[in-house]
């Protein structure tokens, strides 16, 4: 009983030494090399030796080519549970000078590094002098490396602006590093230009690889689409939607569409470019040869030029079929006062495609009776409102190309304010009329609705008093 406990704790033991083996001594691989740089003279033999806990891999800088590494791999350790990996480069070369990195395989943030000088006093840059130039992009803000790598820690360099202006490291704005180069931390538009790197090894100047600096714009002035409202459209038909963005000259932008069949390839783009006088026109186009309804929703077209972002959003509409609905929107009588200054009789339309519109009065074509009637959509504008106007009004709204048509009539009532036609004459003298004689007053008047009549009489006041009016 009392081995079993002990093999049991042993057993424990060994775990608890393990997990921490894991934690500790090679939690990271291990390089042979204890200073994080070396430096070596090129031509030489270069070997690396890198011990870790899981397999192991290399990263070295991009002048060394693949076919010029040999790596070897082996199982290490007293018990051979270990991974040992050696990396070989033979006969090394100025441009091979950068970081080199062993690491986990599958835990590739778990890695140790050493960077390697590999120095050439012909070639104290890493990008030299007969290498093409390279284009460097300058945000405003942001600082701007000038690579010039050099061989050795120890080279010491200026920085050569168009052949004539010479950059010294402040250690404020400009800084230097020999792993890096030159670092303009606030760069203007001063530092647009052609730039190298210089150094004086031996008595000799020696040049880096030119560096056009160029200025990245991102600024984007515009964003519109070739619709400023729904776009509605029938199953079946071609769905082209223009997304169109402005930007100062040398802006580069990228356009990109969301949109319902996105993911399952249902469009296409095309893409132009224009270049205007003061700025240039970015179009992206998607097209859906034959739209589905599940083709209807929102689509958005996203621009983006370095931080900066816009978009512009459009609904797209599909329909089974081409309709016509049709219904009146305030009843099927109207009612309008005499002399107003305009009324406009409006249906409830929806149709689809945009239907053809003709307004009758009475039978005949509206705007052919009458100057004063108009048509906007689907409405019908009558202007300064006579009595002449009431009538039976008819909406006909046809799509010939599918052979719909749909009526509706509305009838037009004018109120017209009450008049009396005998005003001017009720207010003269009608003479002596003779006691019990019959007398008839005559009172003609008009108006819509046909106004109510009232007589009020008046008796001869006594002298010296008035008399109020008897109905």
């Amino acid at each position: 009983m009392k081995c079993v406990f002990i093999s049991l704790l042993c057993g424990l033991l060994g775990v608890v030494a393990r997990e921490k083996d894991q934690k500790g001594k090679y939690s990271v691989p291990k390089l042979d090399v204890q200073d994080p740089t070396l430096v070596l003279d090129s031509k030489q033999t270069l070997v690396l030796n890198c011990r870790g806990r899981w397999r192991l891999v290399w990263a070295f800088p991009a002048g060394l080519e693949l076919d010029q590494v040999q790596v070897e791999e082996s199982a290490c350790g007293r018990t051979g549970q270990h991974y040992c990996s050696r990396l070989t480069v033979a006969r090394t070369q100025a441009q091979h000078t950068g970081l080199f990195q062993c690491r986990y395989q599958r835990w590739t943030q778990k890695s140790s590094s050493v960077y390697v000088y590999l120095t050439d006093s012909q070639q104290p840059f890493v990008d030299h002098s007969d290498m093409s130039p390279d284009v460097l992009y300058m945000t405003e803000k942001r600082p701007l490396v000038i690579p010039c790598r050099v061989t050795h820690p120890n080279f010491t360099t200026v920085l050569v602006k168009s052949y004539t202006e010479v950059f010294i490291p402040d250690q404020r704005n400009i800084t230097w590093s020999s792993k890096q180069g030159f670092t303009i931390h606030s760069p203007t538009l001063r530092h647009i230009n052609l730039f190298y790197c210089q150094t004086v090894i031996n008595g000799v100047t020696r040049t880096s690889r030119m560096y056009l600096v160029h200025r990245l714009v991102s600024n984007i002035m515009e964003v519109y689409l070739n619709s400023s409202g729904p776009v509605e459209t029938l199953r079946g038909k071609r769905l082209v939607l223009n997304c169109t963005a402005t930007g100062e000259l040398n802006t580069r932008v990228n356009i990109s569409w969301d949109y319902p069949g996105k993911y399952n390839n249902r469009g296409h783009t095309s893409k132009r470019l224009l270049k205007l006088r003061a700025h240039l026109q970015f179009n992206n186009i998607l097209t859906i040869p034959e739209v589905q309804l599940s083709d209807q929703g929102l689509y958005t077209c996203r621009v983006t030029s370095g931080e900066n972002t816009k978009q512009q959003n459009v609904s797209v509409i599909v329909y089974e079929r081409p309709f016509i609905k049709l219904k009146p929107k305030k009843g099927c009588v109207v009612k309008v006062d005499a002399g107003q200054k305009s009324y406009k009789i409006t249906p409830k339309l929806q149709a689809f495609p945009t239907p053809e519109v003709i307004w009758f009065k009475d039978g005949m074509v509206a705007a052919d009776q009458c100057s004063r009637y108009r048509v906007s959509g689907s409405s019908l504008i009558i202007r300064d409102v006579a009595e002449e106007d009431a009538g039976k009004y008819t909406i006909r709204v046809t799509i010939p190309e599918y052979g719909l048509s749909r009526n509706l009539t509305v009838t037009l009532v004018v109120n017209v304010c009450p008049q009396i036609g005998e005003k001017e004459v009720s207010l003269q003298d009608p003479g002596t009329v003779p006691r019990g004689s019959r007398k008839t007053l005559h009172c003609t008047s008009h108006g819509v609705p046909p106004p109510n009549i009232k007589w009020l009489w008046h008796p001869c006041p006594s002298k010296g008093r008035s008399a109020a009016p008897r109905a």
